[in-house]
């Protein structure tokens, strides 16, 4: 037992740990502004009455989920800029440099 509890001690696991949890609370966060606020608002400028998510193209007998598509891209985007507004705003991206 000794042995794990160091090695969670000095492998940080507790802060890596903390960081998963956090992540995907962010992710929650900003699914939920893009998809409550953001597609509505681009819905309004695109002519649709509802959500971006929900526009497609039908060709033939199939569907182009493209409204969908453009969602899960601006999900995307907004979560890798809260990264790294959070890791250039704390320093983190200096922690791994060397030294000297």
């Amino acid at each position: 037992m000794k042995g794990f509890m160091t090695f969670i001690r000095e492998q940080g696991v507790v802060g890596l740990a903390v960081g998963f949890i956090l992540g995907g609370s962010v992710s929650k966060v900003v699914s939920s502004l893009v998809e409550d606020l953001i597609n509505p608002i681009l819905g309004i400028a695109l002519g649709r009455v509802d959500n971006l998510a929900t526009a497609t193209i039908s060709v033939g007998s199939g569907t182009i989920a493209w409204g969908h598509f453009m969602s899960v891209v601006i999900d995307f985007v907004v979560i890798a800029a809260v990264v790294y507004f959070i890791v250039k705003g704390f320093g983190f991206d200096k922690l791994d440099k060397p030294k000297g």
